[in-house]
């Protein structure tokens, strides 16, 4: 554990050279600029190119390529993607969708927000190493999933100490960083985690809390609602997937963060920037 722990030290002192070298990538963003504005923003869940088997085992493993990237910019329907290395985390594939999104230079009028595995999957020291890598790797912002306490949250934020994270606290800020709680038991402290500084974003993976309430949707649903309330009294965006009979009910509750997914998810894309006066 002791080498462990050292080599994960190694690689977060690099990455932050490698974060500091590059500080120009992080200019306010649109997404920043709909938020910081009230306004809602519309974003993808990636989709892989093909999977691969990983060890020549039957499990099949995401993959991610540049052209996966290069069709994210070009559409014109959204305003962030949303990338998913919870399961399978793998640096090369946020290196190849940056590098599609932004031909290596960050110049976009798109964001990358890059979901990590959880802190409790494989520690602190390797979620703070990986949400270093991916913010070197070009992403815009961090997703950190399965908060399970205030105490989880405080070591989420610390990882950013030396960020220049956009905040209520900080409205000048360039990088997103994303706190989702969907686990029964944190709930009890949704206000404390909400009033702390230093992050962006706080909100309810409704799925993954719906499949932890035994399949009760309603149950997740109104805690979902709760999250949003305090986000909103905190100044914090809320985000939500949504498809095309929920996102406008979701544009009117004041969800500012949309993300769609599926074979269908330009038209549920369209369907949102309608309801809230927005064509590309």
């Amino acid at each position: 554990m002791k080498q462990t722990l050292t080599v994960f030290a190694a690689l977060l002192g690099a990455l932050c050279a490698n974060y500091s070298a590059a500080d120009e990538h992080f200019a306010a963003t649109p997404l920043i600029e709909l938020w910081a504005a009230g306004a809602p923003a519309f974003g993808l869940y990636v989709r892989p190119e093909e999977s691969a088997a990983e060890d020549d085992s039957d499990s099949a493993v995401p993959f991610y390529s540049r052209e996966t990237g290069e069709k994210l910019a070009a559409n014109p329907y959204l305003d962030f993607a949303f990338l998913s290395l919870e399961s399978h985390y793998d640096a090369n594939s946020a290196r190849r969708v940056s590098e599609g999104m932004f031909g290596g230079d960050g110049d976009s009028s798109k964001s990358l927000l890059v979901r990590i595995p959880p802190i409790s999957v494989d520690g602190i020291e390797a979620a703070r190493v990986r949400a270093r890598e991916v913010l070197s790797l070009g992403a815009h912002g961090v997703v950190i999933p399965h908060v399970l306490s205030a105490d989880e949250a405080r070591e989420a934020i610390s990882f950013f100490e030396d960020v220049d994270v956009w905040s209520p606290e900080n409205p000048d800020g360039s990088v997103i960083v994303m706190l989702i709680v969907e686990d029964p038991d944190v709930f009890a402290e949704l206000d404390e985690i909400a009033a702390m500084p230093g992050f962006s974003s706080l909100v309810c993976g409704i799925g993954s809390l719906t499949s932890a309430l035994g399949g009760d949707r309603e149950a997740a649903e109104k805690i979902n609602q709760q999250v949003l309330a305090v986000s909103k009294r905190r100044g914090k965006p809320n985000l939500t997937t949504v498809d095309l009979d929920s996102v406008a009910l979701r544009v009117e509750q004041g969800f500012l963060g949309l993300l769609a997914y599926g074979p269908d998810g330009d038209d549920v894309l369209r369907r949102g920037r309608a309801a809230a006066g927005r064509t590309p």
